[in-house]
């Protein structure tokens, strides 16, 4: 992970020019490990059940680098400039975005019938949009 200098006591605004710094994956990993320490200061007010949950579910969420591959990918499929090598490319990132979706869902439905809500309900709560049907 890239190492950022920064100043003792920092504000959160400078906290964010910091990050806004890291390199895609590094961002990815800090992510990613902002939310295990949101889950473990959450563990306490919720069921250990949850937690995992929620866990899951931020873990499955589609790598920025992924889908922004996938959403240029679409978008030349879209405009029927897609090279044959760049459509077997689309189509194992398909199966890849649709696998994570998957569990993500899952993860998410098993949330709600924990909860006892329906699973747009939940979804809305999180603030979590439907994946996008292609």
């Amino acid at each position: 992970m890239s190492t950022i200098q920064i100043t003792m006591e920092l504000p959160a605004d400078e906290l964010l020019k910091a990050v806004e710094q890291l390199s895609l994956p590094d961002l990815e990993q800090f992510v990613q490990q902002t939310v295990r320490l949101l889950a473990r200061r959450r563990a306490p007010v919720l069921p250990r059940k949850e937690a995992e949950l929620l866990l899951k579910i931020n873990q499955t969420a589609p790598p920025l680098d992924l889908q922004a591959r996938y959403d240029e990918l679409a978008a030349k499929r879209q405009a029927e400039t897609l090279t044959p090598g760049e459509h077997e490319e689309l189509m194992h990132l398909t199966d890849q975005l649709d696998e994570l979706n998957v569990h993500r869902l899952e993860y998410l439905a098993e949330l709600a019938r924990l909860r006892q809500t329906s699973l747009s309900v939940l979804m809305e709560d999180l603030g979590i949009e439907a994946p996008a049907v292609v």
